[in-house]
This record gives structure tokens, sequence and C-alpha cells, in this order.
């Protein structure tokens, strides 16, 4: 009973004191955190809320912020100016630029990996950028990104960040000229799930070897290597189907832990089935490590990486090049897990997207 006074009573100091803010358009509850020097947790946890999802219009109380009638979401940091307003209109899905032909998806969702087209002669002299990145809690926003491909045929592939509902805006520039574009994205809408493991798994969270672990990942998203696939994406397991934990849910992980979305899909299967490459690459991870357990990350080329998370067995080394459907080791429980299965996710760019999306894809198809 003292424990869970002592909870009370923190949580009473942290909201103590809450001002109010109007949810406006383009707004996620990421920016409105950062705006206000506080986290995603605090205003879910201040405002009861079951999911990420805003509404224009809608109420919230900021944690440590003075009540006023509006606290604007500038008010403490800047953030990047409004989009001026023809930024903010619906843009066609083809479009054209020195003769260059550019495509792109008539919507998006939340977490979803796309492609921006690019067709005609000179289609590989282009860049692309991402502006509407900027601000947005993704490793190197805004990156100037050259497009793979040949003959003519060539794509840049785009990523929608996990917590993002404002449209993605792009840009392509090529000999001089520049189009900019807007896609619309919808949200994923699912409720928070509260895992409540005990404390014999989620020790590992504060296991000192877990920020050496993150380093060695985020690293390896850094690269920037050639595309290597040709044949479309196949299964991780050749017969399991993802059933315990959905990609982009948002969960917790003990009570009142941090809110955190699933960056992955799991796919329960017996310990010691094996774990099959996505596609070819080359291993750049391939070991036990505190949180992720026995991990094996792969690099695709063009950003792309894929991650095998919780293994009892690594079958192959860093360095090593893996073909697709080669093993590379079986499935267990090792770091932070409750249960034998496989946790995969597929990074563009080092950014989450729905692993489900590429399978039996052959990209940019």
């Amino acid at each position: 009973m003292k424990d869970r006074a002592a909870v009370l009573l923190a949580f009473s100091l942290l909201f103590s004191v809450a001002g109010a803010y109007t949810v406006k358009k383009g707004d996620t509850l990421y920016s409105i955190a950062r705006a206000n020097n506080t986290s995603v947790n605090s205003i879910i946890r201040l405002n009861n809320l079951k999911g990420t999802t805003l509404e224009i219009g809608q109420e919230l109380r900021i944690p440590g912020v003075a009540p006023t009638s509006s606290t604007p979401a500038t008010s403490k940091t800047a953030l990047p100016a409004p989009l001026p307003a023809e930024q903010l209109t619906p843009t066609a899905p083809t479009s054209s630029i020195a003769g260059v032909t550019v495509r792109v998806p008539q919507s998006l969702r939340m977490g979803e990996a796309f492609v921006v087209q690019l067709s005609g002669a000179r289609a590989g002299q282009a860049t692309v950028r991402f502006p509407s990145e900027v601000g947005e809690d993704v490793r190197m926003p805004n990156e100037v990104l050259k497009p793979i491909g040949a003959a003519g045929e060539y794509m840049v592939l785009g990523r929608v960040v996990l917590g993002k509902t404002t449209p993605v805006v792009y840009e392509v520039t090529l000999g001089g000229e520049l189009i900019r574009g807007r896609i619309p994205v919808v949200g994923l809408d699912q409720p928070i799930q509260h895992l409540n493991l005990p404390q014999r798994v989620s020790g590992v969270l504060q296991d000192p070897g877990k920020a050496a672990e993150d380093a060695a990942v985020d690293k390896a998203y850094t690269l920037r290597t050639p595309q290597v696939w040709t044949r479309p994406f196949a299964p991780a397991l050749a017969k399991a189907k993802a059933t315990s934990s959905s990609f982009g849910q948002p969960r917790t992980y003990v009570p009142g832990g941090e809110v955190a979305y699933h960056f992955g899909t799991d796919y329960p299967a017996p310990v010691g089935t094996p774990v099959l490459a996505v596609n070819d690459g080359k291993v750049i991870l391939a070991g036990k490590y505190p949180v992720r357990g026995g991990l094996v990350l792969i690099d695709h080329g063009a950003g792309v990486t894929s991650l095998y998370f919780h293994q009892s067995k690594i079958a192959v080394k860093p360095g090593q090049v893996v073909k697709r459907g080669q093993k590379l080791g079986e499935v267990g429980t090792t770091g932070l897990s409750a249960g034998p299965h496989l946790h995969l996710e597929m990074r563009v760019r080092g950014e989450g997207t729905n692993p489900a999306n590429w399978v039996d894809r052959l990209w940019p198809k």
C-alpha cells in the first residue's frame, strides 16, 4: 500500500500544474509534447487517452504548463514554419519535371513504406527529399536521396513514421527545377496495449548493455548501400501467422511505463523453428543482446534493413552475405520476450514500416 501511495503521490505532483491546449490541423502527440518540453506518455496519462489519434478542436491538458485558454504549440520550442497554403491542398499523384514523370501513392497509412517512381531518360539524375520529416521523430530528416533503378525507371523509398497523421510532403529536384507534392496520411487508430510484463522479463530494459545495443543498431540504420534484392520479399517463417501483437500498436511494458509503438510484427512459433532471410543482403549484426535477444540485422541496400529478434540460436555471422530464404537462426524467447516468437522488423532508413506490406512484393512494383 505504501508503494501504491508513493506512485499516486508522484502522479499528483507530475500533473499538479497543467495547461489546456486545443488540437490544430497538423498536430501530433509528438509535436505537442516536443513543443511543451514533456513526453507523449505524460500527455496520454494526464488526458486518459485510449490511443494516439487526435481530432482537430480536441482539448488536451499539458503537464507543467500554467492553465490558459489555449497554449500555442510553439510557445517553448521553435518548430518549422507552417506549410504554405499551396502545400496543404491535394496534389495529383502523377506530375512531371524536366521530362521525367513522377508518380506517388494517392494516400498513405501511418507506418507505411512507399515509393516515389521516376520515369524518363534523366530520372536517375533527380534528387528527392521529404521536408515534412523536419520536426518529426525520425532519423536524418529531409535527407537528400538519390533514386535507384536503371533504363529510365527509378525509385526512391519513403516511410511514414509511426505517430504521423499529417501529410507527407515530398520534393523532386532536377536540372534547376523543383516540384513539390502532398500525400494525405491516415492513422492506424489502435488502442494502447498494456502488457504488464513481470519483472523477470521487463528487467532487461534496465540492463547496462542496452545503450550499447541501441547504438549498434542505430549505426546500422545509417548504411546507404546499393540495392541488392532482385526478387519479391519472402516470409521470415515458413508457415507462422502474425497473431500475438500487430504492427504499430501503442503499448506499455510495465504498469505506468512509457507508451511506445510496436515497430515490428510478432509471429508465435515453437522454439527451434527456422528463421529465414526475407531477401538477399549482408548480415550487419548477429549475436545475443539484452533487449532484442538473439538478433540478426540484414542490410538489403537502398536504406532497407530487416531485423529478427528473440532467437534461441544464430546461424550466421556479421559480414556474411545471405540469400532470400536462407536460415538465419531459430525461434526462441530471449531478451524482452514472454514466450517463443519471432519479432520481425522492416526498416526504411531506420524507421519501422509494416512487414506485411513487404511480403510477396517486388519493389517498386
